[in-house]
């Protein structure tokens, strides 16, 4: 009994803390962005965040649905970004600058080709098997949707400070940023590989039932999660040269990604998963001690 009620409370208030912690993030860089009326656009494309997300929330609990979860967070970036640019041409009757042309069209080109292909995988496999517990549960849903929220605001948090600031045009692009966007062509294609490589693998009715093991995945036994962590990282590489004061707290956001997909909804998960499939084949064993989980081996 205790527990029925104990684990819905600590769903909300997860849910609670979440929101709270992407406003302090907002309020804590927004100073030398734009704003309207004293309140910063980038506290206001936080609320937009959240507010898609909790609109979601109530035809996926309603209709027992996680098919269009992933395909939501793809459509707020971009959301996002569009609010953001029209909003700035608004306000600021500014032309773009080369730093955010490069960051929109980064963003952009991964969101659409991640979204359409998490999306696709969803519809191939029938259902995402993350949500078989999830689902049934109004409070856990409903964080779990909220978790999206702040993943998306936090991800996109140091480009926002790029788009946004003020001083945005005055700062050359320079070595900085095209060592950023180094970093994201490199993240991108190594991400893109390796979704490539294991769906070819398991596409291959020989494989049924067994884990891969070859391409990227012999390097790293999760490189699709790398390659992301890469590029989101030459995302805020690419945004450093505008920042001044608080505005680097915005550098969170690679940081918060990994922390998010190492130890909460990717590595965490997949781990565990392969481990209870595979646990006791030695040929997985001996692959999961020479393979590294994460950061790959590229000189194995």
């Amino acid at each position: 009994m205790a527990k029925s009620i104990l684990q819905p409370l600590l769903f909300l208030s997860i849910s609670v803390v979440t929101f709270l912690v992407c406003y302090l993030l907002a309020i804590t860089v927004q100073v030398g962005t734009i704003s309207y009326d004293n309140v910063s656009l980038i506290l206001v494309v936080m609320g937009l965040s959240f507010l898609i997300h909790w609109i979601m929330f109530i035809p996926s609990y309603v209709f027992q649905t996680e098919k269009f979860y992933d395909l939501t967070g793809s459509l707020t970036y971009i959301t996002i970004l569009i609010f953001v640019v029209y909003i700035k041409q608004l306000l600021v009757h500014s032309v773009l600058d080369l730093r955010s042309i490069l960051i929109l069209s980064c963003i952009i080109i991964w969101t659409v080709r991640l979204g359409s292909f998490l999306f696709w995988r969803v519809l191939k496999d029938g259902e995402d098997k993350r949500f078989r517990t999830i689902l049934p549960s109004f409070s856990q849903l409903f964080m779990t949707w909220t978790l999206s929220a702040a993943w998306v605001f936090i991800q996109l948090i140091a480009a926002l400070v790029a788009l946004t600031s003020l001083e945005a045009a005055k700062v050359p692009f320079g070595i900085v940023g095209y060592i950023g966007l180094g970093l994201w062509v490199f993240g991108f294609i190594f991400q893109v590989v390796a979704d490539y490589q294991k769906t070819r693998f398991k596409s291959n009715p020989k494989n049924e039932g067994n884990f891969i093991n070859e391409g990227l995945w012999k390097i790293s036994r999760h490189p699709n999660y790398f390659g992301e962590i890469v590029l989101w990282t030459g995302i805020a590489i690419m945004a450093v040269p505008v920042m001044s004061g608080l505005q680097y707290v915005s550098l969170v956001s690679p940081v918060f990604g990994f922390l998010l997909i190492y130890f909460v909804s990717g590595v965490r998960l997949l781990e565990n998963k392969a481990d209870k499939k595979w646990g006791n084949d030695l040929n997985y064993q001996e692959y999961k001690e020479k393979t590294p989980v994460f950061f790959p081996n590229f000189f194995k």
